[in-house]
C-alpha cells in the first residue's frame, strides 16, 4: 500500500511558478478494448453468448435411376455452445493527507483521475495480452491462446522481419489459415526501429513508410494499422507484435469507473494489518472502481474446423534465446 506524500505532491504546493501543470500522463487508457466488439452493458455478473460450433453441410442429390425414383436427400446438423462473459472488479485506493489537499494550489484529484484511467487501461491490456494478474474467470490471454493454436512466429524464423510477419509462414498467414483476416495490430515500441530500418534491396526505400519526406511515418503492415502503446502494457520480452481480427472478441461493462472519496475508512493489507486509519491520521482517500468482462467466442468456420487450432490472433515473439 502507498499514499501520496508531501514530496510526491511538491509540484502542486503553492509556489511562485506559472499556473500550469505539465503531466506525463498519456491518457491513452486501454489500447485493446477499442478493437473489440462492445456488447450492451451487463445487467448481471455474467452474460451468456451462444456460439455456432458445427456448420451444416449441403449435398447434391444423387442415386436416382429414373425420373419416377428421385434420389435420397441427406440430412445435416447444426450445433451451438455457450460462451460466458464474466464481469470482474478492478479497483485502487489513493490515500493523501488532508493538509496536502489544503496546501495544494490545484485540485489534486483532477490530476489523479486521468492517471487512474490510464492505470486501469494498462491493467486491462496486460491481462488480455499477457494474462498479467488476470481473473481466473477470464479467457486465456492473447499470447497463451495464440501459442496453443500454433499462431506464434519467433523473430528470425524467416529471412527478415518482413518474412516473419507477411510470408507464407508468417504471423499474418497463421491467422489467415484459421479463417480470419488480420485487421489490427498492437506492437511493442522496440519493434518500431526494426520496421523503420527495413528497406528494399535495390533502391533502399523504407518498406513501411507511406508518407513523403515531410510527413510523419504512418506504420501500416499490408494495409493493417499498427498501434504502439507507450504504457508498457505489451511486454517486448514476451511479444513484439500481436495481430489479428480483434473484432471477434467481445467485452461488456458491468460498471464504468466510479470514484468515491473516503474519510472515515481504515485501510488494511491482504493479511488484515492496518496501514492507514484515515480519521486518526487526518487523511482522505480516493477510491476508483470498475467492473468489466470479455470473452473469446470461437465459432466454427470453413477454413479451420478444429477448435483447438483456430484463433483470430497471431503473435511475433522475440528471437529464441534473446
Amino acid at each position: 500500500m502507498a499514499f501520496i506524500t508531501a514530496n510526491d505532491a511538491a509540484a502542486l504546493i503553492d509556489q511562485d511558478v506559472a499556473a500550469e501543470i505539465i503531466s506525463d500522463v498519456s491518457g491513452q487508457g486501454s489500447q485493446v478494448l477499442p478493437l473489440l466488439r462492445a456488447l450492451p452493458n451487463m445487467s448481471a455478473k455474467q452474460t451468456k453468448l451462444r456460439v455456432l460450433s458445427a456448420l451444416p453441410t449441403a449435398y447434391f442429390v444423387s442415386g436416382a435411376t429414373t425420373t419416377s425414383e428421385p434420389g435420397i436427400k441427406q440430412s445435416t446438423s447444426v450445433a451451438w455452445e455457450n460462451v460466458y462473459v464474466n464481469a470482474e472488479e478492478l479497483a485502487v485506493i489513493v490515500p493523501i493527507p488532508e493538509e496536502l489537499l489544503d496546501d495544494a494550489e490545484y485540485d489534486i484529484w483532477t490530476q489523479v483521475k486521468p492517471a487512474l484511467v490510464e492505470a486501469f487501461g494498462v491493467a486491462i491490456d496486460a491481462a488480455m495480452i499477457h494474462g498479467t494478474n488476470a481473473p481466473a474467470s477470464w479467457p486465456d490471454d492473447f499470447v497463451t491462446a495464440a501459442t496453443a493454436a500454433g499462431n506464434v512466429v519467433a523473430l528470425g524464423t524467416g529471412t527478415d522481419v518482413y518474412d516473419d510477419i507477411l510470408a507464407e509462414d508468417g504471423v499474418f498467414a497463421e491467422v489467415e489459415s484459421d479463417g480470419y483476416l488480420v485487421r489490427d495490430a498492437i506492437a511493442a515500441v522496440s519493434l518500431k526501429a526494426t520496421l523503420r530500418g527495413l528497406r528494399t534491396t535495390t533502391e533502399g526505400i523504407p518498406i513501411f513508410k507511406r508518407e513523403g519526406v515531410q510527413g510523419a511515418t504512418v506504420y501500416s503492415i499490408d494495409g493493417v494499422p499498427v498501434r504502439f502503446p507507450t504504457t508498457g502494457a505489451i511486454d517486448p520480452d514476451a511479444a513484439l507484435l500481436v495481430a489479428g481480427d480483434f473484432s471477434r472478441f467481445v467485452y461488456a461493462m458491468r460498471q464504468d469507473i466510479t470514484y468515491k472519496v473516503l474519510s472515515e475508512a481504515t485501510l488494511t493489507d491482504s493479511e488484515g494489518t492496518v496501514l492507514y486509519n484515515l480519521a486518526q491520521q487526518d487523511m482522505v482517500a480516493l477510491r476508483a472502481v470498475m467492473r468489466l468482462g470479455w470473452a473469446a467466442p470461437n465459432p466454427v468456420n470453413r477454413l479451420q474446423p478444429t477448435k483447438n487450432s483456430r484463433y483470430p490472433v497471431g503473435v511475433l515473439t522475440p528471437a529464441a534465446g534473446s
